[in-house]
C-alpha cells in the first residue's frame, strides 16, 4: 500500500508502489503538522509512561521465572527447543523497555527532565546502552537526518565505495553474513568504532567522554554513562561467580545480544528503502531529511515495540511525543503528508533480504537537475 494509495490487486504492482520514490520538496511546514495533531497527543503522564515500564518489568520475571523453573525440567531435546522461545520472548519484552528508555532520551517519558534522564539510565544501562553517550549521538541524528555530510549514522556509500564488497559479498551467502554480522556486532561496534557513522577527524567511540562525538558540556554525563556499564559488568561478574557463566547468557546475555538485533534491524528498515532520498549540502533541509524514513509493520511485534516500529515518520518530525500518542498523532497528520508519507507492509523478512540485494550504494540521477539528491541502486 502507497502512501495516500490502495492496495494493488497485483502483488508485483503493490510492491511497486511502495518502492516508487517520495517526493523532495514538502509544500508544508512543521507547524502545519502541528497544528493538524490533537492538543493531548503532547502530553506527557509519569503515571501512564511508568505503567508500561512496570508492565514490561512483570512480563520479563514472569519469562524469566518460567525458564528457570521449567526449562530445566524439561528432556535434553525439549529444552533445545525451549530456550530459543524463551529467548525470542524475553528480547522482545526487553525491547519494548529498551524503547522507553529511548523515549526518555527525547524527553518523551515524563514532563520533568530529570525523572526521563534517571527512568532511562537505569532502562538503558540495564541492557547494555550508554544511556547519555547514545541521547546525544541519536539526537544528532534526528537533527541531520539523511544528510551525506553530517547525519550520524546510516550514511549509505558511493558506489565506487563499495566495488571492493560487490566482489566479495553481493551474492546470497554474503548477504546471509553481511545481514547476521549486522544484527549481531553492528550495534557494539557502533558504540565502540563508530562503525557505519559519521566521519570524524579523529578515532570516535560512545565511551570515550573526549570523543569528537560529544561537546564539552556533555562530556561529564558521558562519564556517568560509562559508569552505568562498568556497575552493570560489575552485577554481572558477581552473578556469573553464584550462577555460572551458562546460566547467566542463557538467562540474560543472549535476551539483551536480541534486543541489539532488534534495535538494529528496526532502524536499519526505517532508514534503508528504495523510495528515500539522501541529500548533500546543496540539497539537504531538515524537514526534507525527518520526512525521509518509512514506517514498518512487524505485526503483533508492534504492540511489544510500544509501536515505535510503524510511527517511525512521525517519531522524526516530533520525537517529544509519547508513544501511546503515537499512532493518533501518525494518523492526524497522514492527510497533510500525503505522498509524503510511507508505510511498508512487506514481510520482514523478506524486506530485510530486499533492502540488503537492492540498497547497495547511492548516487543522484544523471538526467535530474537536483545533483544534491542520491537515491539507492543495486549493483
Amino acid at each position: 500500500m502507497g502512501a495516500g494509495g490502495r492496495m494493488s490487486d497485483s502483488p508485483d504492482q503493490a510492491e511497486d508502489g511502495i518502492l516508487k520514490r517520495v517526493p523532495t520538496d514538502p509544500p508544508f511546514s512543521l507547524s502545519d503538522l502541528k497544528k493538524a495533531i490533537p492538543a493531548h497527543c503532547f502530553e506527557r503522564s509519569v503515571i501512564r509512561s511508568s505503567y508500561y515500564v512496570v508492565h514490561d518489568l512483570i512480563v520479563t520475571y514472569v519469562f524469566y521465572f518460567l525458564a528457570n523453573t521449567y526449562i530445566p525440567l524439561l528432556p535434553t531435546p525439549l529444552a533445545y527447543l525451549a530456550w530459543p522461545v524463551y529467548w525470542f520472548c524475553q528480547a522482545s519484552i526487553l525491547t519494548g523497555l529498551w524503547v522507553i528508555g529511548h523515549e526518555c532520551g527525547h524527553h518523551a517519558f515524563s514532563e520533568y527532565q530529570l525523572v526521563d534522564d534517571i527512568v532511562g539510565f537505569v532502562l538503558h544501562s540495564a541492557l547494555f546502552t550508554p544511556y547519555f553517550s547514545w541521547k546525544y549521538s541519536h539526537r544528532s541524528h534526528h537533527a541531520n537526518t539523511n544528510s551525506l555530510d553530517n547525519d550520524e549514522v546510516y550514511i549509505p556509500k558511493r558506489k565506487s565505495k563499495v566495488m571492493i564488497y560487490s566482489k566479495v559479498l553481493n551474492n546470497p551467502p554474503g548477504r546471509v553474513f553481511t545481514l547476521v554480522f549486522r544484527l549481531t556486532l553492528g550495534f557494539p561496534l557502533y558504540l565502540l568504532t563508530n562503525v557505519s557513522g559519521k566521519k570524524y577527524e579523529r578515532f570516535a567511540n560512545h565511551f570515550d567522554p573526549l570523543s569528537p562525538i560529544f561537546t564539552e558540556r556533555e562530556r561529564i554525563q558521558v562519564m556517568l554513562s560509562d559508569l552505568g556499564i562498568i556497575g552493570v559488568v560489575y552485577a554481572l561478574k558477581l552473578l556469573v561467580a553464584a550462577k555460572g557463566f551458562t546460566w547467566v547468557m542463557c538467562m540474560y546475555g543472549i535476551p539483551v545480544i536480541g534486543v541489539h538485533a532488534f534495535f538494529v534491524l528496526i532502524t536499519y528498515l526505517h532508514h534503508t528503502h528504495l523510495s528515500l532520498p539522501h541529500y548533500d549540502s546543496t540539497e539537504w533541509k531538515w524537514i526534507k531529511g525527518a520526512l525521509s524514513t518509512i514506517d514498518r509493520d512487524f505485526g503483533f511485534l508492534n504492540r511489544v515495540f510500544h509501536d515505535v516500529t510503524h510511527t517511525h515518520v512521525l517519531h522524526h518530525l516530533i520525537s517529544y511525543i509519547p508513544h501511546y500518542h503515537a499512532k493518533e498523532a501518525r494518523d492526524a497528520i497522514k492527510p497533510v503528508l500525503g505522498d509524503y508519507y510511507k508505510i511498508d507492509r512487506t514481510p520482514i523478512f523478506k524486506a530485510m533480504w530486499r533492502e540488503a540485494k537492492e540498497c547497495m550504494y547511492i548516487e543522484p540521477d544523471q538526467d535530474s537537475k537536483h545533483k544534491g539528491v542520491y537515491w539507492y541502486h543495486k549493483l
